[in-house]
């Protein structure tokens, strides 16, 4: 039986944890992938681009166990009312090829996306940094503000989206954590300017400049969330070249991230070698670090990890009949109810 989690299932889950404390715990399973690196099997995930949107599968497994998820971009869905980005996902075991798991990855990709933006701003941002612009207020925006609230002590918040609906949406959501000063900005200038973090995570599938050289200041840490496919960045190319930038998996991110604009052998670092203490993060207080984030299959693999770990201990979902149990394998045909075919012949021969 494989275990189902749908989205009621997963807000649920999230509820009982506790979205803060969810942020920081698969923080913790993502850093603990990422320390197993090498036992991974990678590769830049498969899409099938149209006129309106992408979707991409994302597979990976790590010799035990085996893991997609399938997700969509659509950014022209909002006009409908429906969401930009929508995902599921599956946890399989690789010795029998049996699905452990089948999981909504919606609510659980905006948990693992924020978890991993603040995972990695630990390493990058400069100590001490208490505030953070936040470009984009969509579905996204409330985890991010969150998981850099709770992991790296950020209180000051400033917002601001072209879609001023947006922003009062996420002023009013945040407003059931206190701690968090939120300051709606009138332009990306103003949001922009003093934050010791920069976080943009915008949905246009097209090649944008949310940030330009000018606004840059030293010691600044720019978490790119929103370039994440081919046609579709969020960074002046200038920002890039005079920044450190920390990708998750070069290839992948070569095709879909900012650094789509640059030369092919422009200097990046691969997150991994961070956690495991090859290289350092943060070079120096004054020095321009850019996470040039696009999502890789190794976070949904450990967020599909943390799910069934916490579905089990607070008893969320249900298992399913997915996978046929003949009680002869080899007698699939044996699992048809074959009673309404015989009851038609018998009304024939009459």
């Amino acid at each position: 039986m494989t275990l189902f989690i749908d989205v009621d299932d997963a807000a649920r889950l999230f509820a009982k944890v506790g979205i803060r404390r969810a942020i920081r715990e698969m923080a913790t399973y993502i850093e603990a992938d990422y320390l197993r690196w090498a036992q991974f099997d990678k590769s830049p995930r498969t899409a099938n681009h149209s006129p309106d949107g992408v979707i991409e599968l994302m597979p990976t497994d790590d010799g035990k166990q085996y893991s997609f998820k399938y997700v969509n971009g659509h950014p022209d869905n909002g006009q409908q009312n429906l969401l930009t980005v929508m995902a599921f996902g599956l946890l399989a075991d690789v010795h029998s090829g049996y699905p452990t798991l089948l999981s909504e990855l919606t609510l659980t990709t905006a948990v693992r996306t924020a978890a991993t933006s603040a995972l990695v701003a630990r390493a990058l941002a400069r100590p001490g940094a208490t505030s953070m612009a936040l470009i984009g207020n969509g579905a996204q925006s409330e985890f991010q503000a969150l998981a850099f609230h709770e992991m790296l002590g950020i209180n000051e918040i400033r917002i601001f989206d072209i879609d001023r609906d947006a922003s009062l949406k996420l002023l009013r959501n945040l407003a059931a954590f206190p701690t968090i000063k939120v300051i709606h900005a009138a332009s990306v200038q103003e949001a922009v300017k003093g934050a010791h973090i920069v976080t943009t995570v915008t949905a246009d599938k097209a090649y944008a400049t949310i940030l330009t050289p000018e606004m840059i200041e030293p010691g600044m840490h720019i978490n790119a969330v929103g370039g994440d496919c081919p046609g579709k960045t969020e960074l002046h190319a200038d920002i890039l070249r005079n920044a450190r930038v920390i990708v998750e998996f070069e290839p992948q991110t070569r095709i879909e991230g900012d650094i789509q604009q640059l030369e092919a052998d422009s200097p990046v670092v691969e997150f991994f070698r961070i956690v495991q203490g090859d290289v350092q993060g943060r070079e120096s207080d004054e020095q321009v670090t850019v996470f040039d984030s696009v999502g890789f299959a190794l976070e949904d693999f450990s967020s599909l990890r943390y799910l069934q770990a916490m579905a089990q201990e607070h008893q969320v979902g249900r298992h399913i009949h997915l996978v046929p149990t003949p009680e002869n394998i080899k007698n699939l045909f044996q699992m048809l109810d074959q009673q309404p075919t015989k009851a038609a012949h018998l009304r024939t021969a009459s």
